[in-house]
């Protein structure tokens, strides 16, 4: 995980699980919009995972 994916997770979390798949990006997207926070830590958790 590279400095520039958890400055854009933390911005833009979407953007940042662009390339993981559409399932994570409507996660991601849908927990955003309940909250910044939430966002933010689903996409960190989807970014930290290693079997993806």
């Amino acid at each position: 995980m590279s400095f520039w994916r958890v400055l854009l997770s933390i911005f833009c979390p979407p953007l940042a699980v662009i390339d993981k798949g559409c399932g994570s990006i409507i996660i991601v997207f849908l927990l955003w919009l309940c909250g910044w926070v939430p966002g933010v830590i689903a996409a960190l958790v989807i970014l930290n995972n290693p079997k993806s």
